[in-house]
């Protein structure tokens, strides 16, 4: 099926080049670009990123927006755990009827939902009031499942097994420049006006972004059926799988350091110098991440994805280490851009071994899952990172990071027969 190849694919074997073409250059950049070329991928990729742009600063401007109503923190910080709390408990259950009833009306739902009931809480609500606390989970509960239906589409999506590698590492590498560049655009907003508008914007910008997302024309088969009964009913869901049980819980072992770190770092700073470089030390983390998914990623396609989940989580764990030798704010932004590299393909490939060991009826669900384990791995990470920072200091967190990675990377490399022997099944039973 054409469908199968890029538009710029290489001439067929029986064709050979020219001896004069030059060698199209093997990097992410082109790849991407390659992958965007696709029928109908360009749209339901741009449509998705603007979905997704709420997801990485919603909690912070709900924050921003109590406080400037004349709410206490502590309200604020109510607000926003209801928020967070209605993505946790409404996630699998949003994305399990995405699974069911297909991608249209959950996203024209959601995506008008989500932006009323933001606005609804910074223009119609006070600090503490039960109808502000409603409509924070409402808000959370009802955020568009643009991250599950987004990486759902592109295990279904008729793409070779190296573009869809290329898609998730681009996944992987989008949600690094989300969580650096969100909130800076929330505080462009702001300098314009109040906190307020700022969410209602950004709420509306994400409501339109699943509206788009919703009614793009996709090739027949890659949406699940209308009213598809498949799949088990328990709340579990995809857990029940084994393979996709160890995933998420290698997943979520792999974000306690995450948390950890969180905590250490702002600690370490502080003793070393002014706290006010702590959000650049954040930053190396970050950029360190994205670039080491544009640098190594082009090198990974080549090696089954069961084989390099390992070898990238310890890799991670490794990196994790580097923190130990930090004796300076320099040192540590060195040691985090360094050490955070194998962090963006971690994630990638994750998202690869998902979509092959998750039953394709439910890879909705299955992606919600996944990413709640690693927002729950994070938030234990940082409520442990809170009670150790004081006793053992940063270094001592830092090296029960490392400790903890460690472990993480050791669970991986148990589970590869596991993994591997579903991705054998699924292989048969597809034949």
């Amino acid at each position: 099926m054409s469908d199968t190849l890029p538009r710029d694919a290489s001439p067929p074997p029986d064709t050979p080049p020219s001896a004069d073409a030059p060698a199209a250059p093997d990097t992410l950049a082109h790849r991407v670009r390659s992958l965007l070329r696709r029928p109908h991928v360009r749209a339901v990729a741009g449509w998705s990123v603007v979905s997704r742009l709420p997801v990485y600063l919603m909690s912070l401007a709900t924050v921003l927006v109590v406080r400037e109503q004349g709410g206490s923190f502590a309200q604020a910080g109510l607000t926003s755990a209801l928020y967070t709390a209605g993505m946790a408990a409404g996630g699998p259950l949003v994305a399990r009827r995405l699974d069911r009833a297909g991608r249209r009306p959950v996203l024209l739902a959601t995506g008008l939902l989500y932006p009323a009931a933001l606005a609804a809480l910074a223009w119609a609500t006070r600090p503490g009031s039960w109808a502000q606390l409603t409509a924070a989970a409402l808000a959370g509960i009802a955020l568009p499942p643009a991250n599950a239906c987004m990486r759902s589409l592109w295990a279904r999506l008729p793409l070779s097994d190296t573009e869809r590698d290329t898609a998730y590492l681009w996944e992987a590498v989008l949600t690094e420049v989300l969580v650096i560049g969100a909130p800076l655009m929330l505080a462009g907003l702001m300098l314009a006006g109040s906190a307020a508008l700022a969410l209602t914007t950004v709420a509306a910008v994400g409501g339109a972004g699943a509206l788009g997302l919703a009614l793009v024309r996709l090739p027949a088969g890659t949406d699940p059926r209308p009213a598809d009964p498949a799949g088990p009913r328990d709340l579990p869901g995809p857990l029940r799988n084994p393979a996709m049980l160890a995933l998420t819980g290698i997943m979520a072992a792999c974000a306690v350091p995450i948390g950890l770190l969180t905590l250490a770092i702002p600690a370490f700073v502080a003793a070393h110098g002014s706290p006010g470089g702590t959000g650049a030390v954040y930053a190396c983390w970050g950029v360190g991440s994205a670039l080491g998914a544009v640098w190594l990623g082009r090198s990974q396609c080549a090696v089954p994805a069961a084989v390099r989940f390992p070898r990238l989580v310890l890799a991670y764990a490794l990196g994790t280490g580097l923190t130990l030798a930090a004796t300076s704010q320099p040192l540590l932004g060195l040691a985090l851009a360094i050490g955070g590299a194998p962090i963006a393909l971690v994630s990638a490939v994750e998202m690869t071994l998902v979509g092959s060991v998750a039953d394709g009826r439910s890879l909705a669900e299955a992606f919600t899952w996944a990413s709640l384990a690693t927002v729950l791995g994070d938030a234990v990470g940082q409520q442990a990172g809170g009670l150790l920072v004081e006793p053992l200091g940063p270094r001592g967190v830092f090296a029960v990071a490392f400790a903890t990675a460690l472990a993480a990377a050791a669970l991986a490399f148990a589970c590869r027969p596991l993994l591997d022997r579903d991705r054998s099944a699924a292989g048969e039973g597809a034949a």
